[in-house]
C-alpha cells in the first residue's frame, strides 16, 4: 500500500510516498481503508523531531474511512462501518496511508451528516478542545471563556465546543478572521496585532491557550479567582501551575488523549448542528509535504485534510 514516511527529520521536503506492506489488525483491533487524514500541527513536530537514519517513521493520527477487516475480539464495530476517531495517541498511528489499523475503541462511527474529509478534520483537534473545557477546566453555562488562535484548528472547535456548553467566548484572532469566528458563535474578539488582550478581555474563568510562551503569564492575568488556564502548546508549560497557585488561579498543561467517550460527544455535537469543522484546504495524499508547508504557515483558518480514497 502508499504511505507518506520519512527516514530522516527536517523540514516538510523529509516527506515521500514509500510502498509499505499492507498491516493486519490484531486483537481488539480493526484495519480500516482510510479515506482522509487530517493534518495537525503535532504531525509537523514530529517530522521535525523524529526519524533516526535508516529508521522510517509514519506520520499521522486523525483518521476517517470504512472498517476493511476486525481483528479477534472485536464486538463494536463490523466491516463496512464507516468510523473517524484518534488511533493510538499519542503513541505513533500512521494514519497517512492507504490502510490503517486501531484498537476498535479509540473510533465511533462517523455521523451521516459528515463526509470523510470533513470528519477527518475532527478527531485529535475537537477532541484536544473537547477535553481541555470539559475534562480539565469544568467549563459551566453562564462562564467567561478566552480562546486564544480562536480560528485556528483547535481555536475554531473550542469556540463551538464552549458556546454549546452555554459559555460567553472570546477569542483572539486577526481582524480578517472575525467575520469567520462571529459565523462560529464567539461573543467578542480581539485583533492581538493591534491590541493588547490583557487590557481588552474583561475576567474570564477559563483560557485555552494554544500558542504558549509570553501568553501563559499574560492569560494568568485575565482569570478571575480560581480561574484556570489550559496550556497546549508544550510540556514546558507546566511551570505555570506554581505560578499560577501562588495568585489563586490554576493552569494544567494537557495533551490530548484517544478517548472514545470523548468522540462520541463530539459526533453527537455534530449531529446536532452546534459542530461543524472549517476545511482550509484539501490535498491529495502524496501531497503531504505540500499540506505540511502550508501547516508551518499558521496562517490556515481551520484545518487541512489529505484525501486518500475515492
Amino acid at each position: 500500500m502508499r504511505a507518506i514516511g520519512q527516514d530522516g527529520f527536517g523540514g516538510p521536503e523529509v516527506l515521500k510516498v514509500m510502498e509499505v506492506e499492507r498491516p493486519q489488525p490484531g486483537p481488539a483491533e480493526v484495519l480500516v481503508r482510510v479515506h482522509a487524514a487530517g493534518v495537525n500541527p503535532t504531525d509537523s513536530w514530529h517530522r521535525a523531531s523524529g526519524g533516526l537514519a535508516g529508521t522510517v517513521v509514519r506520520l499521522g493520527w486523525d483518521v476517517s474511512g470504512v472498517v476493511e477487516a476486525v481483528g479477534p475480539g472485536v464486538t463494536t464495530l463490523a466491516p463496512g462501518d464507516e468510523v473517524f476517531g484518534l488511533p493510538r495517541h499519542p503513541l505513533p498511528a500512521g494514519t497517512y496511508a492507504e490502510y490503517v489499523t486501531s484498537p476498535a475503541r479509540h473510533l465511533v462511527r462517523k455521523p451521516g451528516v459528515l463526509t470523510h474529509i470533513q470528519a477527518a478534520a475532527l478527531p485529535l483537534a475537537a477532541l484536544t478542545a473537547w477535553q481541555a473545557l470539559v475534562d480539565v477546566a469544568h467549563v459551566q453555562e453562564g462562564q467567561r471563556v478566552l480562546v486564544h488562535a480562536a480560528a485556528g484548528g483547535v481555536g475554531h472547535l473550542a469556540v463551538q465546543i464552549a458556546k454549546a456548553r452555554g459559555a460567553h467566548v472570546t477569542g483572539t484572532a486577526r481582524a480578517a478572521k472575525h467575520a469567520f469566528l462571529r459565523g462560529l458563535g464567539a461573543d467578542e474578539l480581539v485583533d492581538y496585532t493591534e491590541t493588547d488582550f490583557e487590557t481588552a478581555v474583561a475576567p474570564v474563568d477559563v483560557v485555552i491557550d494554544t500558542i504558549g510562551g509570553a501568553y501563559g503569564p499574560r492569560s494568568l492575568r485575565t482569570l478571575r479567582p480560581g480561574g484556570v488556564l489550559v496550556s497546549l502548546a508544550s510540556p514546558a508549560e507546566a511551570y505555570l501551575a506554581d505560578e499560577a497557585a501562588a495568585v489563586g488561579r490554576r493552569a494544567a498543561f494537557m495533551i490530548v488523549e484517544a478517548d472514545q467517550a470523548g468522540m462520541r460527544e463530539i459526533a453527537a455535537l455534530v449531529e446536532s448542528g452546534r459542530l461543524r469543522p472549517e476545511i482550509d484546504t484539501v490535498l491529495p495524499l502524496d501531497q503531504a509535504a505540500k499540506a505540511h508547508e502550508l501547516g508551518d504557515s499558521r496562517r490556515t483558518s481551520g484545518k487541512i485534510v489529505l484525501t486518500v480514497a475515492d
